[in-house]
Parts: structure tokens; C-alpha cells; sequence
């Protein structure tokens, strides 16, 4: 009997190790709120999510502060009580910065440690006013090694301003993310990846943008998990923060809840990487998961599912979409289970359609 006992220890070891390992954490499984698409805070079922993010806050070019733009004061400051109310244990997190922040004014400001402090500051400041959870930097992207050094600083001083205050208030110490880039390095330029393992909670990896109308002439998978004989996939990215030293269980991997609409040049070459004559359906090609929908029900286009590269896409006539369909975001949630990553994120829970690709990923991550 002890010799089975002993048996079943051993086979079993690697389970318990990685449930010794896992126990205790708490799974990402995020969305971002976007202020611009002027969704309502209301209507979002928090019930999907463990984490949400409220974005963006904006950096003061002036005084190096963190702030909300008056037109969003409103709605951050009860964000986190309008989400709790449908999920009392969702976390809620203030998102700094985003695409359309320059990223020069994020480099100035962590050029110095005197402007780095009153950003720091400030984030705390409002996070606490706003009873946020955490906070969350979206700067995209340092580009140099100067800017990735300053960006390491910032995080190191941000960390330990955060254990001070939990410390002195005797408040649960506010939680602390990032959204990266898809891989460990900016076109050569390497993160800091001691400070960001040392100070962050997680990271965001943004695993997706690979392809868009705007900077592709052929259509592609815009996340493609996969992509044979490239480093342009989530696949790629995430291996490359594991070892560059980040640890899985430190990373959430992002999913698109939109796509990008591409014109073809033939409508007879309409598969992956076919040549195109730039954007359709919007100036920028970008379409949300619900528009494209809509673009299906009324349009019949052809519907793939391409596996290789784990990423669907449509076309009739010279129209094509790629995009994430609930294929895609099932096989990735199953990705993250697989790789025990920390879980998942998606832009923007405004952009899918009523909660098709939320629920997908929840129920996934359950089964």
C-alpha cells in the first residue's frame, strides 16, 4: 500500500508542483473599458471579468501629473462602483496613457526623477480618490535604450511608492500592470526586464496590430497566434518575454475584440497575405467585432477559420476582414491554460458584440 502511495506521489509530482504554484494567484481575465467609444460604464457584464480597466487617464505635459480629462470625471470616479454592482469582486484599474498619447511626453516625464515622483504621486493620489484597485501604464512605445532605462526607473520608484503607501494607510497595496509591447524587445530595443519582473503584477502583452491596412499591403491574421517562418505572432511575443526572463504566470495575452477591413486588388486572390489596395469599410480599415458582424448578416461574405495560424477572416467581392471570431479566441484562451499564463485581456469590451467573445473566453476559461 505505501509503495502505491509512493507511486501515485511521484507521477503526481509535476500536478502538485504546478498547483503549489499557481495556488494563491489570482487569473487575469480583463478587458479594457474605453472612455472614447462612449459605451456606458452601465451596461458592461462585469460578471465575465476578474479585472477591468478604465481608460485613460492623461499625463500633464506641464506639471507632470496624472489627470482626467473633465469629460470623464464623472464616469471614472464611479467606475468602479457602477461595475461592482452587477460583480462585488471585480478589480478595477485606472489606465494611464494609450495610442493616442504622445509618446514623447511619457519620455520627458521619465527622463527626471523629480517628474517621475509627481506622476507617481499623482497616480496614487487619483486611484485612491477614485477607489480604483490598481493602476495600469500604457505607453506606446520607448524606443531607445535611454527611454526602456528610464522606463525601468519609473517602474522601480512606482513599486516601492506603492508598498509605502500601503504601508503608512494600512490600505491593500494597489496592484500595478503594464501594457507591452507583443514581444521582449521594441524592434531590438530591450525592456528592462529585471524592474519589470521586480514591479509589476503582470503584463499586458499586446498580441495584436500585426496587420492593418495602414502599414500592410496584403491582408493578414491582425493577431495571429501563429505565423509560420515569422516573429510577428502571440506565440512568438509571448516566448520571447518567458525567456528573456519574465515569468508565464507574470503574463496576460491580449485579445482584439475588432479587426481591419482590407481592399482587394483581385477578389479572386482572397486568402491571407493576398495584395490589397488599402483600407475598406473605414478610413483606417479598423472595424469593431460587432461591425463586422453586422458587415456578415448583411453582406454573406465567405467565412474562414484558418488554424495554422489561429485567426478567422471574411471577404465578398473586394471587400476582406480579419479578425478574431469565437474559433480564435477559444483556441487562444486554451493557449494561455495550456502555457499557465497569468490569463487574458482584450481591447475593447465596448467593441463586441453582445458579449459573443467576452462569454466565449469565460466559458473557456471554466471548462
Amino acid at each position: 500500500m505505501a509503495a502505491k502511495l509512493l507511486i501515485l506521489l511521484f507521477f503526481s509530482f509535476p500536478f502538485l508542483l504546478q498547483f503549489r504554484f499557481s495556488a494563491g494567484q489570482t487569473p487575469v481575465r480583463a478587458a479594457y473599458w474605453a472612455a472614447d467609444s462612449q459605451y456606458p460604464v452601465s451596461s458592461i457584464d462585469s460578471t465575465l471579468f476578474t479585472h477591468l480597466f478604465c481608460a485613460f487617464a492623461d499625463l500633464n505635459t506641464q506639471t507632470n501629473r496624472v489627470t482626467v480629462a473633465s469629460a470623464n470625471q464623472a464616469r471614472f470616479s464611479s467606475f468602479t462602483s457602477t461595475v461592482q454592482s452587477k460583480n462585488p469582486n471585480v478589480k478595477t484599474l485606472l489606465s494611464i496613457g494609450g495610442g493616442n498619447s504622445p509618446p514623447a511626453a511619457f519620455a520627458a516625464m521619465a527622463s527626471q526623477a523629480s517628474s517621475r515622483k509627481s506622476f507617481i504621486d499623482s497616480s496614487i493620489s487619483l486611484a485612491r480618490s477614485y477607489n480604483f484597485h490598481g493602476l495600469d501604464l500604457d505607453w506606446e512605445y520607448p524606443s531607445s535604450q535611454t527611454e526602456m532605462t528610464s522606463f525601468g526607473s519609473l517602474l522601480t520608484e512606482w513599486r516601492t511608492a506603492l508598498n509605502n503607501e500601503s504601508t503608512v494607510t494600512g490600505k491593500p497595496k494597489l496592484l500595478l500592470s503594464a501594457a507591452l509591447f507583443r514581444n521582449s524587445d521594441y524592434y531590438t530595443v530591450l525592456y528592462p526586464i529585471t524592474a519589470i519582473r521586480n514591479s509589476l503584477d503582470w503584463i499586458n502583452v499586446m498580441a495584436y496590430d500585426f496587420y492593418g491596412p495602414g502599414w500592410s499591403t496584403v491582408t493578414g491574421p491582425p493577431a495571429a497566434l501563429y505565423n509560420p517562418g515569422t516573429q510577428v505572432s502571440g506565440d512568438y511575443g509571448i516566448r520571447s518575454w518567458i525567456q528573456s526572463g519574465i515569468p508565464a504566470n507574470k503574463l496576460a495575452l491580449g485579445f482584439p475584440f475588432y479587426g481591419y477591413a482590407w481592399t482587394l486588388v483581385n477578389p479572386n486572390n482572397n486568402g491571407l497575405f493576398a495584395p490589397s489596395s488599402g483600407a475598406a469599410i473605414t478610413p483606417q480599415g479598423d472595424v469593431s467585432y460587432g461591425q463586422i458582424r453586422a458587415f456578415i448578416a448583411q453582406n454573406g461574405p465567405s467565412e474562414v477559420y484558418n488554424a495554422t495560424v489561429v485567426s478567422n477572416y471574411c471577404y465578398k467581392n473586394t471587400t476582406w476582414i480579419g479578425y478574431d471570431d469565437t474559433q480564435s479566441i477559444k483556441a487562444k484562451v486554451i493557449y494561455v491554460k495550456q502555457n499557465a499564463l497569468l490569463g487574458y485581456f482584450a481591447w475593447h469590451v465596448g467593441a463586441d458584440d453582445n458579449w459573443t467573445l467576452s462569454k466565449t473566453a469565460s466559458q473557456t476559461w471554466g471548462s
